[in-house]
C-alpha cells in the first residue's frame, strides 16, 4: 500500500466510520489519525489495517475494531498523567493510543509472542510511557484504588467487580460484558466520594478475553 493510499484509507476511517458513530472527542480522534495504525498489524494485513474489521494479530486473536477503540478511548477520557492498565496488549495499538493520550500504561498480555511483538512495535514508533507485563491481568495483584483508567480489551461474560476495586476517586473502567450476540459495552466511574456508577454504553460483539471467569450456569 502506497503511502497516499496509507492517508486516504486513514482519512475515511475517520471520517467514515469513527465520527458516524458518535466520536467527537478531537483529542481522541487526534490520537487515531497520528498514531500509525498500519504499523500494528502483520504487512499480509496491511490492506485490512482501517478496515471496519477484526485484523487477526496471531495466537487466535484479534485487533479490536476502529471503531471500538474510538469509542472505548472517548468513554474512558485519559488525561495526561493519568495511571492506566490495559488488559490485552494485543497488537500494541490501542495501547499506544492510550500512551499518546497521556496516561502512563501498564499493560498485561497473556500471550509472550504477542507482547514481544508489540513491545518492538511501540519502541520502534517512539512510544515511552509504556511498561509491557507478560500474564493474565485479571490476576494481577494491584493496590485498590491505585488507578484512574482501566481499559479491557476482550469482553467478559462475569462482571470484574475486583477491576472496579482498583478505580480511584475519578477513576474510569471501560468493560465489555456478556455473550454474543448480545454485549453492552460499560464505563464505571468511581465518582470523589467513592461511589460507583455504571453506564451502558452501546451494544457490540467483542471476542472473549482469555481465562476470563464463566458464569455459573444451573444444569437440570
Amino acid at each position: 500500500m502506497l503511502a497516499n493510499d496509507i492517508e486516504t484509507a486513514r482519512f475515511n476511517m475517520v471520517a467514515q466510520q469513527i465520527r458516524p458513530w458518535e466520536v467527537i472527542d478531537e483529542r481522541v480522534l487526534d490520537a487515531l489519525q497520528t498514531v500509525p495504525r498500519e504499523r500494528y498489524v502483520a504487512p499480509e494485513y496491511l490492506g485490512l489495517a482501517f478496515a471496519d474489521v477484526a485484523v487477526p494479530i496471531g495466537e487466535g486473536q484479534t485487533m479490536m475494531k476502529p471503531v471500538q477503540e474510538a469509542r472505548m478511548l472517548q468513554a474512558l477520557n485519559v488525561q495526561p498523567g493519568d495511571a492506566v492498565l490495559e488488559i490485552g496488549t494485543g497488537s500494541g495499538f490501542g495501547t499506544a493510543c492510550l500512551a499518546k493520550l497521556g496516561g502512563s500504561v501498564t499493560s498485561y498480555e497473556i500471550h509472550q509472542g504477542l507482547s514481544e511483538t508489540a513491545a518492538q512495535r511501540l519502541h520502534e514508533n517512539g512510544v515511552k510511557n509504556v511498561e509491557l507485563v507478560v500474564g493474565d491481568g485479571l490476576q494481577a495483584t494491584l493496590a485498590p484504588g491505585s488507578l484512574d483508567v482501566i481499559a479491557v480489551t476482550g469482553s467478559l461474560q462475569v462482571y470484574p467487580k475486583n477491576l472496579e476495586d482498583l478505580l480511584a476517586p475519578g477513576g474510569r473502567l471501560f468493560v465489555v460484558i456478556g455473550e454474543a450476540p448480545a454485549m453492552q459495552a460499560m464505563l464505571i466511574t468511581r465518582n470523589e466520594a467513592g461511589e460507583i456508577w455504571k453506564e451502558s454504553l452501546f451494544e457490540t460483539v467483542l471476542p472473549a478475553l482469555e481465562n476470563a471467569p464463566q458464569p455459573d450456569h444451573f444444569v437440570f
